[in-house]
Protein backbone atom coordinates (compact mmCIF):
# COMPACT_ATOMS: atom_id res chain seq x y z
CA UNK A 1 0.00 0.00 0.00
CA UNK A 2 1.65 3.51 -1.24
CA UNK A 3 1.71 6.20 0.96
CA UNK A 4 -1.25 8.10 -0.88
CA UNK A 5 -3.29 5.25 0.10
CA UNK A 6 -3.01 5.40 3.28
CA UNK A 7 -2.76 9.17 3.96
CA UNK A 8 -6.35 9.18 2.61
CA UNK A 9 -7.21 6.08 4.40
CA UNK A 10 -6.08 7.66 7.74
CA UNK A 11 -8.14 11.25 6.71
CA UNK A 12 -10.71 9.26 6.40
CA UNK A 13 -10.64 7.92 9.68
CA UNK A 14 -10.09 10.66 11.41
CA UNK A 15 -13.23 12.40 9.65
CA UNK A 16 -15.56 9.85 10.82
CA UNK A 17 -14.07 9.34 14.36
CA UNK A 18 -16.51 11.69 15.89
CA UNK A 19 -19.84 10.34 14.25
CA UNK A 20 -18.35 6.80 15.19
CA UNK A 21 -18.00 7.79 18.52
CA UNK A 22 -21.67 9.38 18.69
CA UNK A 23 -22.70 6.14 17.65
CA UNK A 24 -21.27 4.12 20.15
CA UNK A 25 -22.10 6.69 22.77
CA UNK A 26 -22.57 5.54 26.05
CA UNK A 27 -20.95 2.18 25.91
CA UNK A 28 -20.85 2.13 29.66
CA UNK A 29 -22.78 3.56 32.69
CA UNK A 30 -22.95 7.10 32.97
CA UNK A 31 -22.03 9.29 36.27
CA UNK A 32 -24.67 11.71 37.30
CA UNK A 33 -22.92 13.84 40.20
CA UNK A 34 -25.13 15.46 42.98
CA UNK A 35 -23.28 17.59 45.08
CA UNK A 36 -25.72 17.41 47.68
CA UNK A 37 -26.09 13.78 50.40
CA UNK A 38 -28.34 11.68 49.90
CA UNK A 39 -32.41 12.06 50.21
CA UNK A 40 -32.23 16.00 49.60
CA UNK A 41 -33.99 17.66 46.88
CA UNK A 42 -31.13 17.21 44.39
CA UNK A 43 -30.79 13.69 44.94
CA UNK A 44 -33.97 12.61 44.68
CA UNK A 45 -34.46 14.60 41.29
CA UNK A 46 -31.44 12.78 40.01
CA UNK A 47 -32.72 9.47 40.78
CA UNK A 48 -36.20 10.00 39.53
CA UNK A 49 -34.43 11.85 35.99
CA UNK A 50 -31.50 9.08 36.04
CA UNK A 51 -34.24 6.41 36.51
CA UNK A 52 -35.51 7.33 32.98
CA UNK A 53 -32.71 8.44 31.46
CA UNK A 54 -31.60 4.95 31.34
CA UNK A 55 -34.08 4.15 29.30
CA UNK A 56 -33.28 6.32 26.54
CA UNK A 57 -29.03 6.01 26.74
CA UNK A 58 -29.52 2.40 27.33
CA UNK A 59 -26.87 2.13 29.94
CA UNK A 60 -27.29 2.96 33.41
CA UNK A 61 -26.53 6.23 35.05
CA UNK A 62 -25.23 5.55 38.66
CA UNK A 63 -26.01 8.81 41.06
CA UNK A 64 -23.33 9.59 42.88
CA UNK A 65 -23.40 12.32 46.25
CA UNK A 66 -20.60 14.20 46.76
CA UNK A 67 -21.46 16.71 49.40
CA UNK A 68 -19.26 19.11 50.90
CA UNK A 69 -18.40 23.10 50.99
CA UNK A 70 -22.02 23.81 49.42
CA UNK A 71 -21.16 21.79 46.21
CA UNK A 72 -18.07 22.78 45.13
CA UNK A 73 -15.82 19.88 46.03
CA UNK A 74 -18.46 17.86 43.26
CA UNK A 75 -18.21 20.83 40.87
CA UNK A 76 -14.82 21.18 40.95
CA UNK A 77 -14.26 17.16 40.76
CA UNK A 78 -16.76 17.27 37.22
CA UNK A 79 -14.72 20.59 35.72
CA UNK A 80 -11.53 17.98 36.01
CA UNK A 81 -13.32 14.58 34.60
CA UNK A 82 -12.39 13.47 31.25
CA UNK A 83 -14.67 15.32 28.80
CA UNK A 84 -16.29 11.83 27.25
CA UNK A 85 -19.77 12.46 28.43
CA UNK A 86 -19.69 10.03 31.27
CA UNK A 87 -19.47 12.31 34.30
CA UNK A 88 -22.26 14.45 34.58
CA UNK A 89 -22.80 17.12 37.19
CA UNK A 90 -26.07 17.97 38.14
CA UNK A 91 -26.01 21.39 39.90
CA UNK A 92 -28.34 24.62 40.78
CA UNK A 93 -28.59 28.03 41.97
CA UNK A 94 -26.27 27.51 44.21
CA UNK A 95 -23.50 25.43 42.87
CA UNK A 96 -23.41 27.33 39.42
CA UNK A 97 -24.36 31.17 40.57
CA UNK A 98 -24.04 31.36 44.44
CA UNK A 99 -20.52 30.10 45.49
CA UNK A 100 -18.69 31.81 42.49
CA UNK A 101 -19.70 34.80 43.97
CA UNK A 102 -19.50 33.78 47.89
CA UNK A 103 -15.69 31.51 47.29
CA UNK A 104 -12.47 31.44 45.75
CA UNK A 105 -13.32 28.40 43.51
CA UNK A 106 -10.54 26.51 41.58
CA UNK A 107 -12.71 26.24 38.29
CA UNK A 108 -14.85 28.94 36.50
CA UNK A 109 -18.44 28.07 36.68
CA UNK A 110 -19.26 28.64 33.41
CA UNK A 111 -16.37 28.38 30.80
CA UNK A 112 -15.08 24.91 32.39
CA UNK A 113 -18.68 23.22 31.81
CA UNK A 114 -20.86 22.90 28.59
CA UNK A 115 -24.63 22.87 29.65
CA UNK A 116 -27.45 20.09 28.54
CA UNK A 117 -30.35 21.25 30.01
CA UNK A 118 -32.03 22.97 32.45
CA UNK A 119 -34.08 20.74 35.13
CA UNK A 120 -36.93 21.59 37.47
CA UNK A 121 -37.18 24.04 39.78
CA UNK A 122 -37.95 24.61 43.07
CA UNK A 123 -39.78 27.65 43.85
CA UNK A 124 -40.08 29.00 47.70
CA UNK A 125 -42.66 30.08 50.12
CA UNK A 126 -42.69 32.98 52.13
CA UNK A 127 -44.15 31.37 55.44
CA UNK A 128 -44.55 31.97 59.29
CA UNK A 129 -46.04 30.28 62.16
CA UNK A 130 -49.50 30.22 63.19
CA UNK A 131 -49.27 33.35 65.51
CA UNK A 132 -47.81 35.89 62.61
CA UNK A 133 -50.65 38.63 63.01
CA UNK A 134 -50.63 39.51 59.60
CA UNK A 135 -53.32 38.49 57.48
CA UNK A 136 -51.78 38.47 53.77
CA UNK A 137 -48.15 40.01 51.79
CA UNK A 138 -49.63 43.67 52.16
CA UNK A 139 -50.44 43.65 55.93
CA UNK A 140 -46.79 41.65 56.50
CA UNK A 141 -44.84 44.04 54.77
CA UNK A 142 -46.38 46.96 56.57
CA UNK A 143 -45.77 44.86 60.16
CA UNK A 144 -41.97 44.37 59.21
CA UNK A 145 -41.42 47.73 58.55
CA UNK A 146 -42.74 48.89 61.52
CA UNK A 147 -41.17 46.32 63.68
CA UNK A 148 -38.09 45.01 61.80
CA UNK A 149 -35.66 45.27 64.73
CA UNK A 150 -37.80 42.70 66.33
CA UNK A 151 -38.74 40.70 63.32
CA UNK A 152 -36.59 37.36 63.02
CA UNK A 153 -36.21 35.42 59.53
CA UNK A 154 -34.57 32.19 59.18
CA UNK A 155 -32.45 30.76 56.54
CA UNK A 156 -30.45 27.81 56.48
CA UNK A 157 -26.73 29.41 56.45
CA UNK A 158 -25.12 32.02 54.36
CA UNK A 159 -25.37 31.80 50.79
CA UNK A 160 -28.36 29.12 51.03
CA UNK A 161 -31.05 29.87 48.88
CA UNK A 162 -33.25 31.08 51.81
CA UNK A 163 -30.72 33.87 52.79
CA UNK A 164 -30.17 35.05 49.68
CA UNK A 165 -34.17 35.56 49.21
CA UNK A 166 -34.15 37.53 52.43
CA UNK A 167 -31.64 39.55 51.67
CA UNK A 168 -33.67 39.94 48.62
CA UNK A 169 -37.07 40.68 50.46
CA UNK A 170 -34.97 43.05 52.43
CA UNK A 171 -33.67 45.18 49.40
CA UNK A 172 -37.47 44.82 47.93
CA UNK A 173 -39.56 45.76 50.66
CA UNK A 174 -36.52 48.59 51.85
CA UNK A 175 -36.53 47.66 55.24
CA UNK A 176 -34.32 45.77 57.54
CA UNK A 177 -35.13 42.84 59.95
CA UNK A 178 -33.13 40.01 62.28
CA UNK A 179 -31.73 37.33 59.83
CA UNK A 180 -31.20 34.21 61.72
CA UNK A 181 -29.05 31.70 60.39
CA UNK A 182 -29.21 27.93 60.97
CA UNK A 183 -27.41 24.63 59.59
CA UNK A 184 -30.07 23.32 57.97
CA UNK A 185 -33.81 23.47 56.35
CA UNK A 186 -35.05 21.27 59.36
CA UNK A 187 -33.38 22.89 61.76
CA UNK A 188 -35.06 26.33 60.47
CA UNK A 189 -38.45 24.70 60.22
CA UNK A 190 -38.72 23.36 63.59
CA UNK A 191 -37.47 26.73 65.45
CA UNK A 192 -40.86 28.39 62.83
CA UNK A 193 -43.15 25.56 64.24
CA UNK A 194 -42.00 26.31 67.94
CA UNK A 195 -42.50 30.36 67.35
CA UNK A 196 -38.80 30.43 68.19
CA UNK A 197 -38.45 32.65 64.53
CA UNK A 198 -41.30 34.68 62.69
CA UNK A 199 -40.59 34.02 58.76
CA UNK A 200 -39.16 31.67 56.53
CA UNK A 201 -38.90 31.46 52.54
CA UNK A 202 -38.38 27.66 52.15
CA UNK A 203 -38.62 25.38 48.83
CA UNK A 204 -42.74 24.59 48.48
CA UNK A 205 -41.56 20.79 48.27
CA UNK A 206 -40.08 20.58 51.92
CA UNK A 207 -42.69 23.04 53.22
CA UNK A 208 -46.24 22.83 51.74
CA UNK A 209 -47.30 19.42 53.77
CA UNK A 210 -46.91 21.72 56.99
CA UNK A 211 -48.94 24.27 55.35
CA UNK A 212 -51.69 22.22 54.26
CA UNK A 213 -51.70 20.66 57.59
CA UNK A 214 -52.64 23.82 59.28
CA UNK A 215 -49.24 23.87 61.00
CA UNK A 216 -47.88 27.00 59.20
CA UNK A 217 -49.29 30.04 56.92
CA UNK A 218 -47.82 31.12 53.71
CA UNK A 219 -48.02 34.20 52.17
CA UNK A 220 -47.35 33.63 48.51
CA UNK A 221 -44.74 31.69 46.29
CA UNK A 222 -41.71 33.36 44.03
CA UNK A 223 -42.89 32.18 40.99
CA UNK A 224 -44.40 33.95 38.26
CA UNK A 225 -47.32 31.72 38.22
CA UNK A 226 -48.84 29.77 41.03
CA UNK A 227 -47.65 26.22 41.76
CA UNK A 228 -50.04 23.06 39.47
CA UNK A 229 -49.41 21.20 42.87
CA UNK A 230 -51.16 24.15 45.29
CA UNK A 231 -53.17 26.28 43.41
CA UNK A 232 -54.54 28.13 46.28
CA UNK A 233 -51.14 30.03 46.74
CA UNK A 234 -50.99 33.47 45.28
CA UNK A 235 -47.80 34.24 43.97
CA UNK A 236 -46.18 37.09 45.50
CA UNK A 237 -47.11 39.56 42.18
CA UNK A 238 -50.86 38.70 43.16
CA UNK A 239 -50.27 39.18 46.93
CA UNK A 240 -48.83 42.45 46.08
CA UNK A 241 -45.11 42.48 45.19
CA UNK A 242 -44.77 42.69 41.85
CA UNK A 243 -41.68 41.17 40.00
CA UNK A 244 -40.61 39.22 43.15
CA UNK A 245 -38.79 36.29 41.89
CA UNK A 246 -36.62 33.71 43.39
CA UNK A 247 -36.44 29.90 42.36
CA UNK A 248 -34.35 26.92 43.40
CA UNK A 249 -33.66 25.70 39.54
CA UNK A 250 -31.21 22.65 38.93
CA UNK A 251 -29.29 21.93 35.45
CA UNK A 252 -27.62 19.26 34.28
CA UNK A 253 -23.75 20.00 32.97
CA UNK A 254 -20.61 18.25 31.66
CA UNK A 255 -16.73 19.11 31.40
CA UNK A 256 -15.93 22.04 29.02
CA UNK A 257 -14.79 20.12 25.26
CA UNK A 258 -17.21 17.38 25.85
CA UNK A 259 -18.62 16.45 21.93
CA UNK A 260 -22.00 18.37 21.29
CA UNK A 261 -22.56 15.29 19.62
CA UNK A 262 -22.82 13.92 23.06
CA UNK A 263 -24.42 16.81 24.82
CA UNK A 264 -26.89 16.73 22.04
CA UNK A 265 -27.28 12.75 23.00
CA UNK A 266 -27.49 13.51 26.70
CA UNK A 267 -30.40 16.64 26.00
CA UNK A 268 -32.41 14.10 24.00
CA UNK A 269 -32.66 11.58 27.32
CA UNK A 270 -33.76 14.18 29.61
CA UNK A 271 -36.13 15.79 26.89
CA UNK A 272 -37.53 12.00 26.40
CA UNK A 273 -37.36 11.91 30.77
CA UNK A 274 -39.42 15.04 31.32
CA UNK A 275 -41.91 14.37 28.58
CA UNK A 276 -42.81 10.83 30.93
CA UNK A 277 -46.28 10.92 32.67
CA UNK A 278 -44.97 9.06 35.39
CA UNK A 279 -41.29 11.14 35.63
CA UNK A 280 -43.73 14.52 35.63
CA UNK A 281 -46.34 13.40 38.46
CA UNK A 282 -43.47 12.61 40.63
CA UNK A 283 -42.14 15.92 39.76
CA UNK A 284 -45.68 17.45 40.28
CA UNK A 285 -45.59 15.74 43.43
CA UNK A 286 -42.82 17.12 44.74
CA UNK A 287 -44.09 20.68 43.93
CA UNK A 288 -41.79 21.42 40.82
CA UNK A 289 -42.28 22.99 38.05
CA UNK A 290 -40.66 21.66 34.80
CA UNK A 291 -39.29 23.79 32.28
CA UNK A 292 -41.70 24.55 28.74
CA UNK A 293 -40.46 22.25 25.94
CA UNK A 294 -38.31 24.80 24.17
CA UNK A 295 -36.81 25.81 26.90
CA UNK A 296 -35.33 22.60 27.65
CA UNK A 297 -31.87 23.56 25.61
CA UNK A 298 -28.53 23.88 26.23
CA UNK A 299 -28.94 27.49 25.34
CA UNK A 300 -31.59 27.89 27.42
CA UNK A 301 -29.52 26.72 30.29
CA UNK A 302 -26.98 28.82 29.43
CA UNK A 303 -28.78 32.31 29.41
CA UNK A 304 -30.37 31.35 32.63
CA UNK A 305 -27.02 30.93 34.76
CA UNK A 306 -25.95 34.17 32.82
CA UNK A 307 -28.75 35.92 34.14
CA UNK A 308 -28.96 34.75 37.25
CA UNK A 309 -25.41 35.75 37.59
CA UNK A 310 -26.04 39.04 36.91
CA UNK A 311 -29.15 39.41 39.29
CA UNK A 312 -27.71 37.74 41.92
CA UNK A 313 -24.10 38.29 42.32
CA UNK A 314 -24.44 41.98 43.00
CA UNK A 315 -26.94 41.71 45.49
CA UNK A 316 -24.65 38.85 47.60
CA UNK A 317 -21.51 41.31 47.37
CA UNK A 318 -23.62 43.89 48.47
CA UNK A 319 -24.58 42.52 51.22
CA UNK A 320 -21.28 40.85 52.52
CA UNK A 321 -22.46 37.51 51.99
CA UNK A 322 -19.52 34.91 52.87
CA UNK A 323 -19.39 31.03 52.69
CA UNK A 324 -18.34 29.46 56.04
Amino acid sequence: MNKLVIAVALAGALASAPSAFAQVYPSRPVTMVVPFPAAGPADVLARILGERMRVSLGQPVIVDNVAGAAGSIAVGRVARAAPDGYTLILGNLGTHVVNGAIYALQYDLVKDFEPVSPLPSNHQLLIANNVAPAKDLKDLIAWVRTNGDKVTVGNAGPGSPSHLTAVYFQNTIAARFQLVPYRGTPQVLQDLLAGQIDLVFDQASSSLPQVRGGKLKTYGVTAKARLASAPEIPTMDEAGLPGFYASIWFGLWVPKDTPRSVVARLNSAVVDALADPTVRARLADLGSDLPPREQQTPEALGALQKAEIEKWWPIIKAANIKGE
